[in-house]
């Protein structure tokens, strides 16, 4: 990949960010409901009104409102939270490493229970295991995340008491972090007790996120490791006395890993949506959760804020998925 098309990318993203922007800014103040009002309660006078929305710049014109909300963006400077009565920008980077490292250890648990059941599909194919092998993720490609979530509390919060269904770690520890990226940096300063609560506290919100990516990513990996199979270089190897497994390992699979990785990008993105309401479930304290909190207040900086958040997450992912993908097929790098 060229620096010049890497540069047309970051380019491109302005455009889309603006885009993101604009209309979420625009929607959020078209649509009933007063944040000022609720944030007051019945009880307040309309001074009272007038004056808190003089504080949060709601007394301007829409026009207004948009110009100084940009060049607040420009000195990076979010806002200040209307139910919340803190500095957006700090919420966020409070909030978003909880959801990142959520996210990260559910596409692992994906991509790894994909790999699996993808390469057992292939290597048993035309054979009853096989027929297992699909029906299982055809099961689980049909059932939302969200849904996931539900049912693996009622089996293994509530049914089967054996793993906790709130919060991100047990409250009977103490950890100060420096960073707010809990299982990282207890793993790095040897608190592993703290590593072990986190665990125990991400799997059930990580397998609920991961179970719906990981049927999709393998039902695409497993079809395109069969097309590989049928090719004339995987022929060749089995005419010189390569075994199946070693076939599929050494000449299919790298070739199959690019339109799987290229749809689990795309996934990835979803899957980042995802935890909006599968945060809200577990209590975790992520920027999905805070996003709901928000959305129900009427917190026009915070909402902002988080759209904004997801906007460069998304961009970026893609961003990073299309190196990736570059990485495992040369035809694609550009002089």
């Amino acid at each position: 990949m060229s620096s010049s098309y890497l540069l047309n990318r970051l380019l491109l993203a302005v455009p889309t960010l603006a885009g993101a922007v604009t209309i979420t800014f625009v929607l959020l103040r078209v649509v009933p409901g007063d944040p000022i009002a609720m944030m007051t309660g019945p009880g307040a006078t309309e001074a009272d009104i007038a004056l808190l929305r003089a504080h949060y710049g709601l007394d301007h014109s829409l026009l207004r409102q948009f110009v100084i909300y940009l060049g607040q963006l420009m000195t990076g400077d979010l806002g200040t939270s209307i139910s919340l009565r803190q500095n957006v920008g700090e919420l966020i980077v409070g909030r978003l490493p909880v959801t990142i490292e959520l996210v990260l250890f559910a596409m692992l648990t994906a991509v790894s229970l994909a790999l699996a059941l993808a390469l057992k599909g292939t290597f048993w194919r035309g054979r009853w295991p096989e027929r297992i092998v699909d029906g299982f993720i055809g099961i689980v490609v049909a059932i939302p995340d969200f849904l996931w979530a539900l049912s693996l509390i009622l089996i293994l919060g509530v049914a089967i008491p054996v793993m906790p269904i709130f919060g991100r770690m047990d409250l009977t520890i103490s950890f100060d972090s420096w960073t707010n990226f809990y299982l990282i940096e207890s793993l790095l300063r040897g608190q592993l007790e703290v590593t072990r609560s986190v665990l125990h506290h991400m799997v059930l919100p990580a397998v609920s996120l991961a179970l719906p990516l990981m049927a999709i990513t393998a039902r695409v990996l497993k079809s395109c490791l069969n097309a590989e199979m049928n090719r004339e270089y995987v022929t060749l190897a089995r005419t010189r006395g390569f075994g199946r497994l070693r076939v599929i390992y050494s000449q299919a699979l790298r070739n199959a890993l690019v339109p799987a990785t290229a749809l689990s990008g795309v996934q990835f993105t979803f899957l980042i949506g995802g935890t909006v309401l599968v945060e809200r479930i577990f209590g975790y304290p992520g920027i999905g959760n805070m996003a709901i909190d928000a959305v129900i207040n009427r917190d026009l900086p915070l909402i902002q804020g988080l759209v904004l958040t997801f906007a460069v997450l998304f961009i970026a992912v893609n961003l990073l998925i299309d190196l990736f993908i570059t990485f495992l097929d040369p035809r694609l790098r550009h002089d």
